[in-house]
């Protein structure tokens, strides 16, 4: 069984008196009538900090929209370039034995090229950990982000970790961004700039706030649209790289039967110029033997 050194768990204040929710997993609990029934088990608030893979989070869709739009706009920025990958709702699992892992909104994982489809992304196995991971509060499980993660990410090596924090308990939402910085092995707040957002280092972004939800602004300024215009720009910046590559394919291809071509006609002008000079040479060696003949007569 794994040990931990994870801090006690604070005990949260419910919301409500609903078991589920935190969300759910189902575990497998035979009856004499089935013996392959699963039981819809309540998470707890531990079990939302270390989720197992196929559990069940409960979040707003507020949430999920400022966490798909965050994943959109990091994947444009970083994915088509090669400099990261950029995962959602992907499980990880730490290189550092008394560290369970965790299920973090966003993390941006530089030094691997391609995403796969991982549940679990471990950084033993893969070599490479994320440089920045974002992670959105919800009023249920707030503390996890705003507390113990600080601990964990920093003891785990993460060179930035931004928190969008609603500190709404109920109702509209009231946004606020946290910026942590690893220095020597714990992390420091970090200062918002003067327009309050917290600079995404890998991907040289920033990000803010509008009204109840998040924006990304580019080195001038500029904000990147809702979730479907940055999925849609994504789309189109894809289709035009692999427009790009494909008339460069066709490119190269259409050098490579130039030049083969301009091979074969050299090695027949070549295979040419060596019939002429042997024809050349029996003609000279014919003439010759003549000349000696007649000089025999």
């Amino acid at each position: 069984m794994t040990t931990t050194t994870d801090k006690p768990f604070p005990a949260a204040e419910p919301l409500t008196d609903d078991p589920f929710r935190y969300g759910w997993r189902l575990v497998p609990r035979p009856t004499p009538d089935n013996p392959r029934h699963m039981e819809q088990v309540p998470l707890t608030l531990e079990d939302v900090l270390h989720p197992e893979v196929g559990d069940f989070i409960v979040h707003s869709d507020r949430h999920e929209t400022d966490r798909m739009y965050l994943t959109a706009v990091l994947r444009a920025r970083l994915e088509t370039s090669g400099i990261a990958i950029v995962l959602s709702d992907v499980r990880i699992a730490w290189d550092i034995p008394d560290l369970r892992a965790h299920g973090p909104d966003v993390m941006v994982i530089p030094g691997i090229r391609e995403r796969q489809n991982w549940s679990t992304f471990e950084v033993a196995v893969e070599g490479a950990r994320p440089a920045l991971i974002i992670e959105i509060t919800s009023p249920e499980t707030r503390d996890n982000d705003l507390e113990i993660k600080v601990e964990h990410y920093a003891r785990a090596g993460v060179t930035q970790y931004v928190i969008v924090d609603d500190m709404s308990r109920s109702g509209t939402r009231r946004l606020r961004l946290l910026d942590y910085r690893l220095m020597d092995g714990r992390y420091v707040m970090h200062p918002l700039d003067a327009e309050g957002r917290a600079h995404l280092i890998i991907a040289d972004l920033w990000l803010g706030i509008e009204g109840d939800h998040v924006v990304c602004y580019d080195e001038q300024g500029v904000a990147f649209g809702d979730y479907a215009t940055v999925v849609q720009q994504a789309a189109e910046e894809r289709a035009r790289a692999r427009a790009a590559e494909e008339q460069a394919r066709r490119e190269a291809a259409a050098r490579a039967q130039a030049e083969e071509q301009a091979r074969r006609e050299a090695a027949a002008r070549e295979a040419e110029a060596r019939a002429r000079a042997e024809v050349e040479a029996r003609l000279r060696a014919l003439e010759e033997e003549l000349r000696r003949l007649r000089g025999t007569e």
